[in-house]
């Protein structure tokens, strides 16, 4: 994995919608945060997105067809909840994402290799923001 990208995913505030105007933020290697605890209860949880697969600019069209798809594969999982995301780099760029709870790892491997995605962010209940390789 090189380092720069690995550097990057460490580096992005993880954003998630709360309501029409708060955030929460998840950061690698950090507890969830606060706001999202009793949201998420004990369950798994993951931030995950289908934008710029292989970590490679594409077109925003390409990028909404793919995040569309990702949501729908998403909404058809039973007891599945999906909530607005975006990661922000530290650099300014943005990817809308998609904060996903009830879901684990097994579920969210294969979406994620579909969709191209080098690595996703996830957790457990309360517990640490690790950061998932598809490799």
């Amino acid at each position: 994995m090189d380092e720069y990208l690995r550097e990057a995913f460490r580096d992005t505030a993880y954003l998630v919608n709360l309501d029409t105007v708060s955030w929460a933020t998840i950061r690698i290697d950090l507890p969830l945060p606060a706001e999202l605890h009793e949201l998420v209860g004990m369950q798994p949880w993951a931030f995950i997105t289908a934008w710029n697969p292989q970590a490679r600019r594409r077109a925003q069209p390409e990028n909404l067809v793919a995040q569309r798809e990702l949501l729908a594969a998403l909404q058809a999982l039973p007891e599945i909840a999906v909530r607005p995301a975006i990661g922000v780099g530290n650099t300014g760029w943005s990817e809308p994402s998609l904060f996903v709870i009830g879901a684990d790892a097994a579920t969210l491997d294969p979406l994620a290799r579909h969709h191209g995605q080098r690595a996703y962010v996830h957790g457990h209940g309360d517990g640490v923001a690790l950061l998932r390789w598809m490799e």
